[in-house]
């Protein structure tokens, strides 16, 4: 039987990697070759901001001197709000000194690390190859995948050629956050934007912003999930394996905003605003040098196993659903 294209790359990463979800370990830390960053995709204004940032008059010293020199714009090829923002973005990065590669081959023999920004999860994992086979550092970008099978082979081929990857919202890095001991979290209702893509999953589009940062509290450890879907609005209740309560609230109408409550020992704490890409930036500066990463495999698998669970919650009418089931049918190489 023919494979198709995305099912040869899912068994050819397979071939020599293992990763269990738990059992992968975050090594291979060496020092990065150069400061020449990279970007693929301009079709998100990530790409923008990250450009603006590094490749200011006078950028803040905490960057430490990497540069973007090269992108390739592509990019989504069929999600009309990312593909009609490339010409103009363009634009704007070779105002900033940015050239303007041809493939992804020709990016990566011309810079030492690499931003994958391409806005279209679907095609994260052909890429992401590429630039492992190149034995690059990267970092992804939200989604890090279109499905979880993806997401779950993008780190076993992190593992079979030995490169340290790792992917965060920004979201991640919410104002509150720093007055929180997550030792003492008992649980968490967190909300953002949840903009559906017909090419996506639900949350893997948008909503995965506010479940970031529902993990970025609460930790790793959900075992299953409810969702409970309107036209307007989802709420997904996730439980813990040690007794604890998650909440995300996903919203299609109204003010777009950002933030949550979390509950804690010591009384409720209030997350908000949100805090801009900088913080991010400054963890996959320090990541590009040391090959450390900020977030582990496991948890950003484990975000995406919650989100696929409530799409199959959604599916069978707000049923509760156990991450394990995800997972073991993604590892089969299901979507």
């Amino acid at each position: 039987m023919h494979l198709s294209r995305r099912n040869f790359i899912l068994q050819s990463v397979a071939t020599g990697a293992g990763l269990g979800l738990l059992d992968y370990l975050p090594a291979f830390s060496k020092p990065a070759d150069g400061k020449r960053v990279g970007i693929i995709g301009l079709d998100t204004s990530h790409s923008i901001a990250f450009t603006k940032a590094l490749n200011a008059d006078q950028p803040d010293p905490v960057y430490d001197g990497y540069k973007v020199t090269a992108a390739y714009p592509y990019g989504s090829k069929d999600i009309e709000s990312s593909t009609k923002r490339i010409p103009g973005y363009i634009d704007e990065v070779k105002k900033m000194g940015v050239k303007i590669a041809g493939s992804i081959q020709d990016l990566l023999a011309e810079t030492d690390v690499i931003l994958l920004e391409t806005n279209d999860g679907r095609l994260h994992l052909e890429q992401a190859l590429e630039v492992f086979k190149a034995g690059k550092r990267m970092f992804i970008d939200k989604p890090v995948a279109g499905s979880l099978s993806d997401a779950i082979a993008i780190y076993n081929a992190a593992e079979k050629y030995k490169i340290p990857v790792f992917s965060a919202s920004s979201l991640r890095y919410i104002k509150g956050l720093e007055n929180i001991d997550k030792t003492k979290v008992l649980g968490a209702d967190t909300y953002s934007p949840a903009v559906l893509e017909k090419t996506h999953p639900d949350f893997f589009w948008y909503g995965v912003h506010g479940v970031e940062t529902l993990y970025t509290v609460m930790g790793t450890g959900c075992k299953s999930v409810t969702r409970v879907s309107t036209p307007n609005t989802d709420i997904v209740v996730g439980i813990w394996g040690d007794g604890r309560t998650g909440t995300f609230r996903g919203t299609r109408t109204g003010k777009h905003d950002y933030g949550g409550t979390v509950f804690t020992e010591d009384g409720n704490k209030v997350l908000g605003p949100y805090a801009g890409y900088e913080p991010l930036l400054v963890d996959i500066i320090k990541y590009f040098k040391t090959g450390e990463m900020p977030v582990t495999p496991q948890e950003t698998i484990e975000i995406f196993a919650f989100m696929e669970a409530a799409d199959e919650s959604k599916r069978q009418g707000g049923k509760s659903v156990t991450l394990e089931t995800v997972l073991n049918k993604a590892k089969k190489g299901g979507k």
